[in-house]
């Protein structure tokens, strides 16, 4: 029986999306707002919960209201089971896969999504894996687990590796519009997983000839984006020894043409962090290892990113000590607590480091991040976060902006001038204002000092 499914048929199609986090959320409701019916399946009782009630606490904009909306309308159910499998033409596989601390994947979720499938999979569907894993995991664990099931053969359903591309704050739109990399367990499963993105999300595919080939294609952009921030952190700090602005170079250095684009340095900040850059490259490392390649620009990157968060407490303390300011009697305000702008997502954050490092050295933190849940902030950081940002700024000797938060750049830093305590630091840790903005910072009476800056 051919494993494509029947996607011209008159009846939507039936997707069924193992893995309700950030990845399965964002996947299911693209898929339910071009028509499809999806089902969304996770092992936290507290998830399904709130999808089924139409909520959704995942910090991305845009988020929760198309999850209210499609559950009303009956496109996005939920279920801690998995028999809804055997109804569906679709199952994608979006669960989380950790690395250890020694870098090895960490297969626990994946293997029990597998598994609970194999048992309710027949013959004609298409299973297509999102989760991250290390090369050749997709044919030599994945299929072995689905035809262990015992009711079909690989040759009888479709299986292929799509890998996950989405940045938090922007996911949304992206899942909408970016190119699908399609790599399939042979060329039926390529071709069946390339129609269904092409329908069921009107996007363009880009397919390569194997699974293994789309497995690397992951683990290679997060490895070129944390080598990218890691040379942009360098730079920053040979910059700031020669007394020039970063910025005004990274600028120059971008309008040369090079390999059919542009030289794209990307931007200093205060270290890498989120789920994935922070781990996908040390899963290539280690699989390299394994076969024999030695990936030193894995090291390399993650140690120079990894040193970052020491190297900006240092900073904010060094210019502090210029100012004058004791460090016993001056209160850092940390504004941004997120791995990155724009997002709420506290996880792996760099901006832990920070604070660490700040209050070993005796300084006052309080800490305030608008887009970030108080909860999770307090059980990262072992710190009750500040209600408000006027509660963040009173009495501080230093402001240092640690993600560049929009409802930050539209701050009326005349008015905080009022609320803190002079001499007053603006540390710019991802804000890169520009040169018209610190004039203004410097006239209003405030130090201003940034990452290479």
């Amino acid at each position: 029986m051919p494993f494509v499914p029947d996607l011209g048929r008159a009846s939507p199609l039936r997707v069924a999306v193992a893995g309700a986090g950030y990845v399965g959320t964002c996947l299911g409701v693209a898929l339910a707002e071009r028509g499809a019916e999806v089902v969304a399946i996770d092992s936290d009782p507290a998830t399904v919960a709130d999808l089924r009630a139409g909520r959704c606490r995942l910090p991305e904009p845009g988020l929760a209201a198309a999850v209210a909306d499609l559950t009303a309308a009956g496109r996005l159910t939920a279920s801690t089971s998995y028999d809804a499998v055997t109804g569906v033409d679709v199952v994608l596989v979006t669960v989380g896969t950790p690395t250890d601390p020694r870098g090895e994947m960490v297969a626990d979720q994946l293997v029990a999504a597998c598994e609970q499938i194999a048992g309710r999979l027949h013959a004609g569907q298409l299973v297509i894996v999102k989760s991250t894993v290390s090369p050749g995991t997709t044919r030599t664990l994945v299929a072995p687990l689905l035809e262990r099931g015992g009711l079909v053969r690989e040759c009888d359903f479709g299986l292929a590796f799509c890998p996950e591309r989405l940045a938090e704050g922007v996911a949304l739109a992206q899942v909408r519009a970016l190119p699908v990399v399609v790599g399939g367990i042979g060329p039926r499963s390529a071709a069946a997983a390339e129609r269904f993105w092409r329908s069921a999300l009107g996007v363009d595919v880009h397919q390569v000839p194997s699974a293994e080939a789309a497995e690397v294609v992951k683990l290679t952009t997060n490895w070129w984006i944390d080598a990218n921030v890691a040379i942009a952190n360098e730079l920053a700090r040979y910059c700031a020894a020669l007394g020039v602005d970063v910025l005004d170079v990274i600028g120059a250095a971008n309008t040369l043409p090079k390999g059919g684009s542009m030289v794209n340095l990307l931007m200093p900040g205060v270290g890498v962090g989120g789920s994935c850059l922070t781990k996908d490259p040390w899963m290539a490392w280690r699989d390299g290892r394994r076969r024999g390649v030695s990936l030193r620009t894995v090291e390399t990157s993650r140690a120079v990113n990894d040193d970052m968060p020491r190297y900006t407490a240092s900073l904010i303390a060094d210019e502090l000590l210029k100012l004058g300011r004791d460090r016993s009697d001056t209160t850092v305000a940390v504004l941004g607590a997120a791995f990155k702008n724009d997002t709420g997502d506290v996880r792996n954050t760099p901006v832990r480091g920070v604070v660490s490092a700040l209050r070993e050295a005796g300084f006052r933190i309080r800490i305030f991040d608008p887009l970030a849940d108080p909860a999770e902030i307090a059980a990262r950081f072992d710190l009750t976060p500040a209600a408000s940002l006027d509660e963040a700024v009173a009495g501080a000797g230093c402001l240092a902006f640690l993600a560049g938060h929009r409802q930050f750049h539209e701050l009326d830093f005349g008015a905080l001038a009022t609320r803190v305590d002079s001499p007053c630091l603006v540390f710019d840790g991802r804000m890169h204002l520009a040169p018209a903005r610190i004039r203004e910072l410097h006239r209003l009476g405030f130090a201003y000092r940034g990452i290479g800056r």
